[in-house]
């Protein structure tokens, strides 16, 4: 069985964490050997976060080198461009059109670069979606974490929904239940 990689990249502050949390709660509930690590950096203060997952039949270090990743998980533009020389050749990068801009940025040092997504699209396969506005619609923009993995539920067909939605059930606050299940499926389906 082919080792699976799985990077979570984005900033802090954005539901990183949660995210592996719940990916790793499902891969290893469905019998997979499963590696997490994280990278935090200045995650405290809306720094760069990095989440490894890898799983498959046998795994033995969570570390994705470069060309190796089989998805990126990007909850923001800039972090996916920064990180996008670990995906694989064939390899899928699922992105958040979300602006999120760094110090350097709000201190008028640099410009955001303009149409990040289309430059993403331009050297990868890449799905870009508005997750804030469909967590938004779901009842939290907080959920936008969970709409991007509901984006990337479908390209993991081995895991059946109701996989997913135990494991929110699992790990989320259980008053926070509902809404983020309601947000997975918009991402979901999107």
């Amino acid at each position: 069985m082919k080792t699976t990689s799985i990077m979570i990249v984005g900033v802090g502050g954005q539901g990183t964490l949660l995210a592996s949390r719940l990916i790793g709660h499902v891969l290893i509930e469905k019998g997979y050997d499963v590696k997490l690590s994280e990278v935090h950096g200045m995650s405290q203060r809306g720094g760069s976060v990095v989440t490894y997952v890898k799983y498959g039949e046998k795994v033995f270090s969570p570390i994705v080198d470069p060309g190796e990743a089989d998805f990126i998980l990007s909850f923001e533009a800039i972090e996916g461009a920064r990180w996008i020389a670990c995906l694989a050749p064939n390899g899928k990068l699922i992105t958040n059109t979300q602006k999120m801009y760094p110090m350097p940025v709000i201190t008028g040092a640099m410009e955001y670069p303009k149409d990040a997504v289309e430059k993403l699209k331009g050297m990868s396969d890449t799905i870009s979606v508005d997750a804030l506005e469909m967590a938004k619609s779901a009842g939290s923009t907080k959920a936008a974490n969970t709409v991007l993995l509901g984006v990337l539920s479908r390209y993991m067909p081995e895991i059946e929904t109701e996989a997913w939605m135990e494991a929110i059930e699992s790990i989320v606050k259980p008053q926070f239940v509902e809404l983020n299940k309601k947000a997975f499926m918009m991402g979901r389906d999107a």
